[in-house]
């Protein structure tokens, strides 16, 4: 474990893989660019503290002095969410510059796989992952989590695409590259703010111990890609599905208008679907992503049993 040199493991972090106990890797770009400040830091120690109360060790990751790190500090958490759009969003293409510079990044689904693969953590709880993007038959706007997934050995436990993005271009995107796509308590992909997209999934789960076994047996067989189990939101915090579209449909528009593109246009769709729903998008993403840490721990926990 930690045979990177340019990785460091928290000590209650490693402490726990030694030790073979549950451990959940958890993003830090929703801490910098996802949320505003003091609620970003309010929701990250919350994330953590809901994964421990579930019997699991968080970790956290981010690139803080050009350091990779598994495991943050609270004022670690604190320093990201302040600085909050200071912090480079850092996809694999950034580590090279950041770590080569000492510089700070915030750790995208993408790279937050990649260092949680490097510190032994098989697990990763997020929101939503990124995908194809609106016109990306002309824009080629595919985010680099996808590819992540088509080769780093992770579980991403999120509740589906972000639902900005083109859905049924995503999920065909995973199917060429090989990533089972496992929804737990459904046969549909969720939208994220939405329980149901009209999309079928690969496979429908309904325990923590199915998702470790399907989990156990990908790798079991030599598979390198990923796993991704789509989460629904709780119903009670699920979003009018004509509101939520038609915000983002004004978000789309207002994107090409501006000429947003690259890693600012999440970051920028997300923001103003915010105002455009008057905060509860926001309401919304923290539940969600508070849901996914629970059963992102369950079945870290199960995978530990076997």
């Amino acid at each position: 474990m930690n045979l990177n040199p340019y990785l460091d493991i928290s000590p209650e972090v490693r402490s726990a893989l030694e030790a073979g106990k549950p451990v959940v890797g958890l993003e830090s770009t929703i801490i910098s660019h996802g949320m505003p400040y003091p609620k970003n830091v309010e929701t990250a120690l919350l994330v953590e503290q809901t994964i421990r109360d579930a019997g699991a060790t968080p970790a956290t990751i981010a690139i803080i002095g050009g350091r990779l790190k598994a495991g943050l500090t609270p004022e670690e958490i604190e320093y990201l969410g302040k600085t909050g759009r200071g912090v480079t969003k850092a996809s694999r293409r950034d580590l090279p510059v950041l770590v080569g510079r000492g510089m700070d990044g915030a750790t995208t689904v993408a790279t937050t796989m990649l260092i949680a693969n490097m510190a032994g953590i098989s697990v990763f709880a997020t929101g939503g992952i990124g995908g194809v993007h609106r016109g990306a038959e002309t824009t080629m706007d595919i985010s680099a989590d996808l590819e992540e997934l088509a080769q780093t050995p992770v579980m991403v436990v999120c509740a589906g695409a972000k639902a900005i993005l083109d859905l049924g271009l995503t999920l065909e995107y995973l199917e060429t590259k090989g990533v089972p796509v496992i929804g737990y308590g459904t046969e549909e992909l969720p939208a994220f703010y939405t329980r149901r997209s009209g999309l079928k999934v690969d496979a429908r789960s309904d325990s923590p111990e199915d998702l470790a076994a399907i989990f156990r047996a990908q790798r079991g067989m030599g598979l390198k890609t990923g796993m991704l189990v789509t989460n629904p939101i709780p119903e009670q915090y699920a979003m009018d599905e004509n509101v939520i579209n038609a915000a983002i449909d004004q978000a789309v528009r207002e994107s090409v208008e501006q000429g947003v593109h690259g890693k600012d246009i999440t970051p920028f769709l997300l923001a103003r679907v915010v105002e455009l729903t008057g905060g509860d998008s926001l309401e919304s993403n923290i539940q969600l992503v508070l849901n996914n840490a629970r059963l992102a721990s369950k079945t870290a926990a199960a995978l530990c049993r076997a």
